[in-house]
């Protein structure tokens, strides 16, 4: 059956477009982008006045629990959030029980994200065995199973040498190094940004550098082997100074910014719920430079992804003391809100620079297909209303998690259809 989706705004910067298109579907693929596209027995869909059609958006950072933690969250519930939210493609991290460190893991969760039908998942294998950081996981065989990158993320990659034959190794087989940096010993047992806001409240620190040490140390290791390094979830300004130096240097390196860390800052802990848990995260809310650094990096093109780093974790895992509690919150459906509030309509940054950051360079990062409305390309495509105004309700979010610091966040700015393959799989009430 043909789909024609007739009177969006078409945003893709991929091919330099943004007008009042529309859009022929046909066999789950683009036939056509155009003016005044005749019906010719198609099924059509009236977009309203002011709504984006964009490539569908693609998170490159997410935790599916499954296998292992299917109470936080599973391959169908987290696939259910992402359409919610507009994704059309998640990337999803290894630290699952057990570790997706070989073959047959990962096509687990391939086949558990066909059953579910809905987004599209690319799983990321395990850089070290159980990513424990002593001995490098079968990358090639990752890689023939189906994954699209390798990462400890939860943990860094423990040694410099390790990170440098990973680097090697995923250099030749033209994948990328998703990388959670952070040290260790800087880290201990630290629970918030190392500051006036944990010092107050009693709560041991994570200072910026212990990031910042461990970008330095493999943006440079990316330079010594020429393979590609992916910052994830960066949240220090001296950070993104190592990355602006890596790329004026032409290291091949990317990275990611999450809108909890564009959003918010470390003074949210002294709000009205002290120790809320849900403003506990890893890497930590940073202070207002911090936070100041990543929206610029945002604007100036630094930044190459918004990725949401969705994180669930059970109430009850949640409700215990800030020092006890799980790093992590959700992200899925807050993403979009989050973007047009805070980004496009406080004027900081246009649409298609945020289609740019949600769709067109995380495809790019990870080679994935997606990211543009070409012809031809499968019809993965998201349709925006961005001036819909939006609460944010955890208790009614697909997720099966509900740790959110945005409940109850007043936002402009909305998903209204999603579709995968050229079927419409979420559509906004």
């Amino acid at each position: 059956m043909k789909l024609l989706l007739k009177g969006g705004r078409v945003v893709d910067p991929a091919a330099g477009r943004d007008g009042e298109f529309d859009i022929l579907i046909d066999a789950g693929r683009i036939v056509r982008v155009g003016r005044d596209l005749p019906v010719n027995g198609s099924e059509v869909v009236e977009l309203k006045q002011g709504w984006i059609v964009a490539p569908g958006l693609i998170d490159i950072h997410v935790h599916l629990r499954e296998p292992g933690q299917e109470h936080k969250e599973t391959i169908a519930s987290g696939a259910a959030a992402a359409v919610a939210g507009g994704f059309t493609g998640i990337a999803c991290m290894p630290n699952t029980h057990p570790v997706n460190d070989h073959a047959g893991i990962t096509q687990f969760i391939l086949k558990k994200a066909a059953e579910a039908g809905l987004a599209r998942v690319y799983p990321i294998g395990a850089v070290s065995l159980g990513s424990r950081g002593e001995q490098l996981a079968e990358l090639g065989e990752q890689k023939q199973a189906g994954c699209v990158a390798f990462s400890d993320d939860g943990r860094p990659v423990a040694t410099a040498l390790l990170m440098r034959r990973a680097l090697e190794y995923a250099g030749m087989l033209g994948l990328p190094i998703v990388d959670h940096c952070e040290d260790p010993s800087l880290k201990g047992d630290g629970v918030a940004h190392e500051g006036q806001y944990a010092s107050a409240l009693g709560l041991r620190g994570i200072p910026g550098v212990a990031e910042s040490l461990m970008v330095e140390r493999d943006v440079s290791l990316a330079e010594l082997t020429g393979a590609h390094v992916h910052i994830c979830h960066m949240s220090a300004r001296q950070s993104l100074r190592a990355v602006r130096a890596g790329k004026e240097r032409g290291v091949a390196v990317t990275c990611e910014v999450a809108p909890h860390h564009f959003t918010l800052t470390d003074a949210a802990l002294d709000g009205p719920v002290k120790y809320d848990t849900n403003l506990k995260m890893n890497p930590p809310l940073r202070e207002e430079a911090d936070r100041d650094a990543m929206l610029e990096g945002i604007a100036d093109g630094t930044v190459d992804v918004i990725a949401t780093d969705h994180a669930p974790h059970h109430g009850d895992e949640k409700l215990v003391e800030f020092d006890r509690a799980p790093f992590g919150i959700t992200g899925l459906e807050t993403a979009v809100p989050l973007v047009f509030d805070r980004l496009v309509h406080a004027g900081r940054i246009s649409v298609s620079r945020a289609v740019e950051l949600l769709s067109t360079n995380p495809a790019r990062v990870l080679n994935l297909p997606g990211g543009s409305l070409a012809e031809n390309a499968p019809a993965d495509i998201v349709v925006l209303d961005p001036d819909r105004s939006v609460t944010i309700d955890a208790a009614q979010q697909r997720t099966r998690s509900r740790n959110t610091p945005f409940n109850g966040w007043e936002l402009r700015g909305a998903v209204a259809l999603t579709l995968v393959g050229g079927r419409i799989v979420h559509r906004a009430v």
